[in-house]
């Protein structure tokens, strides 16, 4: 597994782990919320044409976030 690194700079079809959340206050509270916690699988299955926002498949559903939102998100990928 490779070191952390931000959501946002993660590419289509990458397998990832989340490592970190590192939101407070609503914004925390919203991205746990959304299934989005340490220790999570997900794939990055899409992006819009202008890189926002990003569309993830985690569990059995499909979940896109702003860029302002994945940015506080640490991933690590799964496999090279």
């Amino acid at each position: 597994m490779k070191t952390g690194f931000c959501l946002r700079n993660a590419q289509v079809n990458q397998m990832l782990k989340i490592v970190t959340v590192s939101a407070e206050g609503e914004l925390g509270r919203r991205i746990r919320d959304l299934g989005l916690i340490p220790g999570t699988e997900c794939k990055v299955i899409g992006k819009a044409p202008l890189k926002d926002p990003v569309a993830l498949r985690l569990k059995d559903f499909t979940l896109t976030l702003r860029n302002s939102e994945a940015d506080h998100i640490t991933v690590a990928a799964l496999e090279d």
